[in-house]
């Protein structure tokens, strides 16, 4: 090795790799991070909540930000008048809000609603994971 390429070699390999900034979330993909954390809260929410009646009467909060009834969805669950003075529950309807602002304002244009069923988000069907038949 040439004298000159040993220190620009050693800056390089001590250097590390260089730094990778990630792309910034888009609307679908922030839309679909906050409806998927909401949901699982909710679920956490009423799991951990049984000292609070009022939990029990709130709204069902199952998400999916393709189904056209989801907007109506999250007006109902802002606007209903259960446990107003739970803290964690005002949190939870401050997030709505906040996804109900973004899927009816910012990223309004983003949205592709692929079904209306609104009995889908009181109760949702299981997702099922097939695994592919192996032909051998």
């Amino acid at each position: 090795m040439t004298p000159r390429l040993l220190p620009t070699l050693l800056l390089l390999l001590l250097g590390g790799p260089p730094t990778v900034r990630p792309a910034p979330p888009t609307c679908y993909s922030r839309m679909l991070s906050l409806s998927r954390e909401i949901t699982g809260d909710f679920q956490g929410l009423q799991a951990t909540e049984p000292s609070e009646p009022c939990v029990r009467y709130l709204p069902r909060l199952y998400l999916d930000i393709h189904n056209y009834c989801v907007l109506a969805k999250l007006r109902d669950f802002v606007a209903s008048p259960q446990c107003w003075n739970v803290a964690q529950v005002d949190a939870l309807k401050d997030r709505v809000r906040k996804l109900y602002t973004i899927m009816n304002s910012f990223c309004r244009r983003d949205l592709v609603f692929l079904s209306d069923d609104c009995s889908a988000l009181e109760y949702p069907t299981p997702v099922t994971t097939v695994l592919p038949d192996r032909q051998g």
